[in-house]
């Protein structure tokens, strides 16, 4: 009887076990599933990857999704004899600035190397492919070449500010003059150049097992970039004098010199290129440490080579360099850090809001990815900080909105974009709603460290979308995939009247 007893209670006891552990592993299962569930980040990042698609400018190619898009600017560069058509337009503008462009196609070849399998998972690797392959194909266009094969021009902008910004309207029937402008030994560009040498070195390693052929071209294309570069050095807005107003080069160029000798390194393996690399990270910004005050962009690339150089060489003084950086945008160092609204946003300056932290979310996913197993706690602690970065962006924040246009709720209806809008009269404030809905954008956000946004398309600072802006949020929400999953919509995009 006592026997009988004991196998009882020890079957009760089993069958207790058992459903404490069904109960626990439904409610851990219950907790990833909300997690993943907050945002469906697969949709987020095949609309944001469909944004850059309405950013194009000349022949459009014959798999063209953009139903209200045709062919335009087919006359650039003719002002030098050169065939410049092609590229991404900048903003709601129609001016290629070379600068801003290459330091986007460097994060999304940067995010399809870290992320390639999430992209593949969602069938997306194709959409991004299309798209480094259309603005690489451009920065082949921008480079003159002599017969030794050395850089002898490079075009790094088409469009004029004071010519193109007074007209509002689609770029598909804009008449004003683009003329082109570039750098050269005598008129240098080091900091364009560098920049450009680096998009197209990352991107060779994204094509490297795909297209041979058009990844050593990439390479060869970069190489005497970069060379020409160092030879030849200067800041390009003191030659491209009308990008000052607009993309001012204020770190100059030291830092694109290492950042494009890494990727140099990273795609050619050669030892020389770290070597330029290590040599020139010295001279970048230093008091007693190198600086961490401030924000990735398409103008500072130093926090991103802390990044980049950490996770190439795994040396110390790098991966102090990084997480001195990401100290500063999470808990603080040395007194110092970043303002947060009260509803969280990690806030650095009033132009473009989002994109700063869009692109320290990318960072801190990329090193806490390589710094899991040896640090999880420090791995854990970056990957939340972008994690909630990247959700305050789709809704998570006080307004509940989204700051992304077509995802999620509220999201932005009236972005200053010329071509979203489709204004047939040169007026910003007709049609009152915009005729055309730019999936994907991510809107520049609030202006001040308050939670605070208006959707005015008048609201350039706050309500202006760019290629620059998508750029690390793009490869954030790749990550982000990786660890989540998701289902894109199908059927997108869905077709509207041009």
């Amino acid at each position: 009887m006592y026997l009988h007893f004991l196998i009882s209670t020890l079957n009760l006891l089993k069958n207790h076990i058992r459903l404490t552990f069904k109960f626990c592993i439904c409610l851990l299962s219950c907790s990833i599933t909300s997690k993943a569930q907050d945002f469906n980040y697969a949709e987020v990042l095949q609309k944001s990857l469909y944004f850059y698609e309405c950013q194009r400018s000349g022949i459009l190619p014959i798999n063209n999704r953009v139903s209200w898009r045709g062919n335009s600017a087919l006359s650039d560069g003719k002002d030098h004899g050169v065939d410049l058509t092609g590229g991404w337009y900048d903003a709601g503008d129609h001016i290629k600035f070379g600068f801003p462009m290459a330091n986007a196609a460097t994060k999304l070849a940067w995010s399809g190397i870290e992320s390639k399998d999430a992209y593949q998972s969602i069938g997306q690797w194709s959409k991004l492919l299309e798209n480094l392959r259309w603005v690489n194909d451009y920065f082949i266009k921008c480079i003159i070449k002599n017969k030794k094969g050395e850089v002898v021009k490079f075009f790094g902008q088409v469009g004029k500010g004071n010519l193109d910004h007074p007209y509002w309207g689609s770029a598909e029937l804009m008449t004003m003059k683009r003329p082109s402008y570039f750098v050269d030994a005598k008129h240098p560009g080091t900091d364009l150049t560098a920049e450009t040498a680096a998009a197209m070195a990352a991107a060779s390693i994204v094509f490297k097992e795909i297209d041979s052929v058009y990844s050593n071209q990439l390479i060869i294309e970069a190489k005497a970039l970069y060379q020409f570069a160092e030879k030849y050095r200067g800041k390009y807005t003191s030659t491209i004098t009308d990008a000052k107003k607009y993309y001012e080069s204020f770190s100059g160029y030291t830092d694109e010199l290492v950042w494009g000798a890494i990727w140099l390194y990273k795609a050619t393996h050669q030892s020389i290129y770290l070597a330029k690399a290590k040599k020139t990270y010295i001279a970048l910004p230093d008091n007693k440490h190198k600086a961490y005050i401030g924000g990735d962009s398409w103008d500072n690339k130093a926090f991103a080579s802390y990044v980049l150089m950490a996770t190439l060489t795994n040396e110390t003084k790098y991966k102090r360099d990084a997480e001195r950086y990401f100290s500063y945008w999470t808990t603080g160092y040395e007194g110092q850090k970043i303002t947060y609204s009260p509803g969280g946003q990690a806030f650095l300056y009033k132009w473009g809001s989002l994109r700063f932290a869009a692109n320290t979310a990318f960072l801190a996913l990329t090193y806490a990815n390589h710094i899991k197993h040896n640090q999880p706690l420090l791995g854990k602690k970056y990957t939340q900080f972008a994690i909630g970065q990247i959700n305050y962006m789709l809704g998570k924040n006080p307004a509940k909105r989204s700051y992304v246009v077509g995802f999620g709720n509220n999201w932005p209806t009236l972005p200053h974009h010329r071509n979203a809008h489709g204004s047939l009269t040169n007026n910003i404030r007709k049609p009152l709603k915009n005729k055309n809905i730019l999936y994907g954008a991510l809107v520049g956000g609030p202006s001040k460290p308050n939670d605070t946004y208006t959707d005015s398309r008048l609201s350039f600072i706050e309500n202006e979308v760019s290629c620059d802006y998508n750029a690390g949020f793009t490869g954030a929400i790749a990550y982000l995939v990786s660890i989540y999953g998701g289902e894109i919509i199908q059927n997108f995009p869905f077709n509207e009247y041009p």
